[in-house]
């Protein structure tokens, strides 16, 4: 990034793939059209079928991530590639490399960290029928547990600033890890965006990666364990009442017939009732002190993400990113 009119603004395309020899050289060779000086990295994860090769071919940086795994992937190239501003995408042809620039011009009139492209028509053509219910599912579940900043957390394509991609701290081994990307985003309550884009079929020979039953449920004990780290008085809360309805439940029996009749016939069952309202105090009181925990992690993840460098737009003054023409909004009346 310079001072000059012209600002040129590093651009990095970070593909991980595993198995994706059939589309991996279209979607690198896409991408070289759409952004000429944009640097191409494709992370392959253990393929068997020749995918390195195919992007080598087509003119990627090639690395290998041994850890099986997206988000293993993805925290990788995070950490390995310095960019003033990324775009992540799939190696399997679903996402058009067109797309590219629209989004870079989001984010930077946005002013955004993050662009999601929402998957148009995706839950029509989602592969399998219990992918598509999974989308509408999961997203529901996110907005109910941590915001309505988005409305489709596992899309793939999306671009990002230096500070969200520096500022991230990934977790997340698997295909899981959009969901944490979203949850930091509403969690720190960075700028976001969202652009609708088409969402393509993968051509023959290329198939999904995706178990419908053993990502889903990754993908739910991620929301769990995410709501357990930033929303820790809501998650333990919920605990505690539901020991607390147990407890009730065996408590007010052996209560009404100590009232009817001066006796506790049933003791393990009183003992056991408040065993369960100790516990349920204890969860609560975990919540407590959990989420002063919390918002304090949560202050420091700001100031870090405060501290790194963003893209600017310099009023009045035309940008170019990779040969896009960035237009900005002319200077204001009586500022300098």
């Amino acid at each position: 990034m310079t001072g000059s009119r012209n600002d040129n603004l590093n651009v990095a395309v970070l593909l991980p793939c595993y198995n994706e020899a059939a589309t991996i050289g279209a979607v690198v060779r896409g991408f070289r059209t759409t952004l000429p000086k944009a640097r191409i990295h494709v992370y392959d994860n253990n393929s068997t079928d020749g995918t390195a090769l195919q992007a080598m071919l087509a003119g990627a940086n090639v690395v290998r991530e041994r850890r099986q795994g997206k988000g293993h992937v993805v925290r990788r190239m995070f950490a390995d590639i310095d960019a003033d501003i990324y775009i992540m995408a799939d190696g399997d042809g679903t996402y058009a490399p067109e797309d590219a620039d629209e989004l870079i011009r989001t984010l930077l009139t946005e002013r955004a960290d993050m662009v999601v492209g929402t998957r148009r028509g995706v839950h029509a053509d989602a592969g399998r029928q219990g992918h598509a219910v999974g989308n509408r599912l999961f997203n529901v579940l996110y907005r109910t547990i941590f915001g309505a900043d988005f409305t489709d957390i596992f899309s793939g394509y999306r671009a990002f600033s230096r500070r969200f991609v520096k500022s991230f701290p990934a977790v997340s081994g698997g295909f899981e890890i959009e969901t944490e990307m979203s949850v930091h985003a509403s969690r720190l309550k960075l700028p976001v965006s969202e652009l609708e884009l088409d969402y393509g079929r993968r051509p023959e020979g290329s198939h999904s990666k995706l178990s419908t039953f053993r990502d889903g449920a990754k993908i739910l004990w991620m929301f769990a364990m995410l709501m357990k780290e930033t929303r820790p008085f809501a998650f333990f809360g919920v605990i505690s009442t539901l020991f607390m309805l147990a407890s009730l439940g065996f408590m007010v029996p052996v209560l009404t017939e100590y009232f009817e009749t001066g006796l506790v016939s049933r003791m393990p069952t009183w003992v056991l009732s408040v065993a369960l309202m100790m516990v349920s105090f204890m969860m609560f009181t975990a919540g407590v002190i959990l989420d002063s925990v919390s918002r304090a992690r949560a202050e420091q993840l700001r100031i870090h993400y405060m501290i790194l460098r963003a893209p600017h737009l310099h009023e009045g003054v035309p940008l170019i990113v990779n040969d896009i023409d960035i237009p900005r909004a002319p200077p204001k009346a009586g500022v300098a």
